[in-house]
């Protein structure tokens, strides 16, 4: 008996898939495909966050195997000697972190074991000494009735359906499980509650004017290095639209930075430099808006209770919001307001006379006067 060897390719490079825990091989296993990645920024950057490489170099050798991959993503090769393919836009999503189970590995259609030929011909091309023993054989060894073969591959068809719905309820529980927006998108009760925005569809038309400019983010951690955050790296395990949500999470509800840690199952470190990056990003990008409103605009909605004051642009008015109190007995002295007997922050409003708000000043210690803000 021949030694068993395992099975790989000769002449031909090793390639290694480099999604983590997986130690796939062409060395060892040549039923595999093994993809390179895709060429498209966007579909690049959704194949970083899914394998959770976020640190992660690509280059023309680094591999994804098609057992991240769902079988319909696959297209199976027209000839012999050609590869299995991706489909445009597939992206991997089996893995062992979010409760798929990997899939065998499945030879392609050309590597299968060749069928025997028709029973006519080996009948034909048999030895007659030997006619009377194949008659006389077990019915097993008989090529299978096509009414079977139909039979079977009627069952496999519906057991891949079966497959393939059982996987949507996975991925349908796993989202429900998981804390982030898309388990309160069909709640606006939820939305407001969490964020503060009146809608669901109020707050996607917020994340539509922000995400063009969010290859511009700079990350924390990234940023005391004095390096951009590259927009087809992943710096959290968390997709933008749940780290903004996270933020949003962190304002409306002041929600203690452990306890977010704990419900989007990632560091504190992390929701950290989230809330701080996010702070960050959105002042630079909303502070750039302007919302002084033209007089034309002031006086075409101007109330009539401000007839008798038709100059009227702006309303102005000092407010002070509550902080924490330092440490240092100096900032203390600085940030104590006599009039709400507590450490407060104070700025300046603009108001137009029909209520909207058109001016936003910085923030100063709540010592300062009106009249020095002013």
């Amino acid at each position: 008996m021949k030694k068993f060897k395992y099975q790989r390719p000769s002449g031909t490079t090793a390639e290694h898939c480099c999604v983590p825990l997986c130690q796939a091989s062409s060395k060892y296993n040549n039923v595999l495909s093994f993809f390179t990645f895709p060429a498209d920024e966007e579909i690049r950057r959704k194949w970083i966050v899914a394998i959770r490489r976020d640190k992660l170099t690509i280059t023309a050798h680094t591999r994804v195997c098609s057992r991240h991959f769902k079988p319909e993503d696959i297209r199976e090769p027209a000839s012999e000697t050609a590869r299995r393919l991706l489909k445009r836009g597939s992206v991997p999503e089996l893995f062992e972190w979010n409760n798929f189970s990997l899939p065998l590995p499945r030879p392609g259609v050309w590597e299968r074991r060749q069928r025997l030929p028709p029973e006519d011909d080996r009948e034909s091309n048999a030895p007659d000494h030997l006619a009377e023993d194949v008659s006389m054989d077990h019915d097993y060894v008989s090529a299978p009735d096509p009414a079977v073969v139909d039979l079977v591959l009627e069952e496999n068809a519906s057991l891949r359906e079966e497959i393939r719905q059982l996987r949507g309820q996975v991925e349908s529980l796993t989202l429900r499980r998981r804390f982030g927006i898309h388990r309160f998108a069909a709640s606006d009760k939820d939305i407001r509650s969490f964020t503060r925005f009146a809608s669901y569809d109020l707050l996607m038309r917020f994340w539509a004017l922000i995400e063009p400019s969010l290859p511009s983010m700079v990350n924390v951690g990234q940023g005391q290095r004095g390096t951009l955050t590259d927009s087809n790296a992943a710096t959290h395990s968390l997709q933008p639209i749940d780290e903004l949500f996270l933020f949003l999470n962190y304002l409306a509800l002041g929600s203690k930075q452990r306890d977010l840690a704990d419900r989007y199952s990632v560091h504190q470190t992390t929701v950290s430099r989230i809330i701080t990056s996010w702070s960050n990003f959105l002042y630079t990008v909303l502070g750039s808006i302007r919302i002084w409103m033209p007089e034309e605009q002031i006086h075409e909605f101007l109330p009539a209770d401000f007839k008798d004051y038709p100059d009227t642009t702006v309303i102005l008015d000092c407010t002070e919001l509550r902080c924490q109190c330092p440490s240092s007995p100096l900032l203390q002295s600085e940030v104590f307001s006599s009039y709400k007997s507590h450490c407060t922050l104070k700025g300046l409003i603009g108001i137009a006379p029909h209520g909207e708000v058109t001016f936003i000043s910085a923030l100063y210690a709540g010592s300062i006067s009106d009249k020095q803000i002013m």
